[in-house]
């Protein structure tokens, strides 16, 4: 989880150093340092925002999966497949 925090931090710091050279202006003004934090932290915030939509969509992916499963189990079941069979056709879709 941490890396994509400072991975994004790190992208909002680059983008204000992309905005400064489109402006043609120093990158290092002691009147503008107060922009990198600022930059690092919506970069930030952005990075844990899209951590928790990544583990959400895991979590839903992971939920899916077992209901899917657990479906073609029942299935199997009531259509008499040997469990044999049924290990050689969960070791194909996995």
């Amino acid at each position: 989880m941490v890396h994509k925090v400072l991975f994004w931090s790190g992208f909002g710091i680059a983008v204000r150093l992309w905005q400064l050279g489109i402006e043609m202006r120093p990158m290092f003004c002691k009147d503008a340092l107060w922009a990198y934090p600022l930059f690092a932290s919506v970069g930030g915030s952005f990075g844990y925002w899209l951590q928790g939509v990544e583990q959400r969509q895991l979590n839903m992916l992971a939920q899916r999966r077992e209901a899917i499963l657990e479906k073609r189990r029942r299935r199997d079941e009531r259509e008499g497949i040997s469990k044999t069979e049924e290990g050689a056709v969960l070791a194909a879709t996995s």
